[in-house]
Order: C-alpha cells, then structure tokens, then sequence
C-alpha cells in the first residue's frame, strides 16, 4: 500500500513537472535553446559528419524543436546540404534573399569564413515553419565546423 502510494506520488509530480515545463517553453524556440542547439550540431559534425547532416535533415536526435533546426552548407562554395526545409537543399545559399531584398545569404556565408568556434548572428526574415507565408524576423547563430558553416536560427 505504501509502495504504490509512494509511486502514485512520485508519478503525479513528474507529470506535473512535465506540463510546468511544457508551459515554460512555450510555442517556440528562444535564442538560448537555438543556441544550445548549435552546440550540440556542432559536437553530432565534428564527431561524424554524415550521420549529423542526416540527423539535421530528418530532425532526429532532438535536432528538430518546435520551430528550431540545425542547417549547413560547405564553406567553399556555399551549397546547403542539411537545410531543412529541404527544398533549400543543394542551393547556394549564397543567393538566399528575403523578402525586403536582404542578401542574407552573403552573411551566412561570411559567418562561415571566420574562425571555427566563433558565432555570429545573421538577421533576417524567414517563413516561420508550420505557419502562414509571411516571413517575420528571424536571427541565425552561425559559425564554422571544419568545412562547414552550420547554424541555428529563433524567430522574434
């Protein structure tokens, strides 16, 4: 009997842990998640790069929250091979424009010629994904990883 009150107990604060928690992060990503999420595509393509891009595509592994996602193209030549949506894939991202005419494209690219490890943050406007077609603004952590500049983005 005390056993299973006990687990009662314990069960009814996880789920109510579980909703508070639910509750705190609300609909979407916040620059602190996107940037933890960074972190943590960074350390998936360093350790095997091809299983990371393909985790990023599919959004596996917790690479896909809500609105966040990891993306990346070849430092080089600028082709985008894990951008979800996918139909940014194979693009040169360097020709990326939004819809004030914003080259953003050229900033990302940029931010992928630095130093690896340092961040930089490109602002745009981007189609929110799951919602209507009006771009709203968007801020992108991106930084170099070897031969590729990789990055993570919130919506304001």
């Amino acid at each position: 009997m005390l056993r299973t009150l006990i687990i009662s107990a314990v069960s009814g604060a996880a789920l109510t842990f579980s909703a508070a928690t639910f509750a705190q992060q609300g609909q979407f990503g916040t620059p602190q998640e996107a940037r933890a999420m960074l972190d943590k595509a960074v350390v998936a393509v360093k350790a095997d790069q091809p299983v990371a891009l393909a985790m990023f595509l599919k959004g596996e592994g917790g690479f896909r929250d809500r609105d966040l996602y990891p993306f990346c193209f070849r430092s080089g030549d600028g082709k985008a091979l894990a951008s979800p949506p996918s139909v940014l894939a194979g693009t040169d991202i360097r020709t990326l424009k939004d819809a004030t005419g914003n080259v953003y494209g050229q900033e990302l690219y940029a931010a992928a010629q630095t130093p690896e490890g340092q961040i930089t943050e490109v602002s745009y406007m981007f189609v929110r994904p799951g919602a209507d077609a009006k771009p709203v603004p968007k801020v992108s952590f991106v930084t170099r990883v070897g031969e590729l500049g990789c990055g993570v983005g919130y919506y304001k």
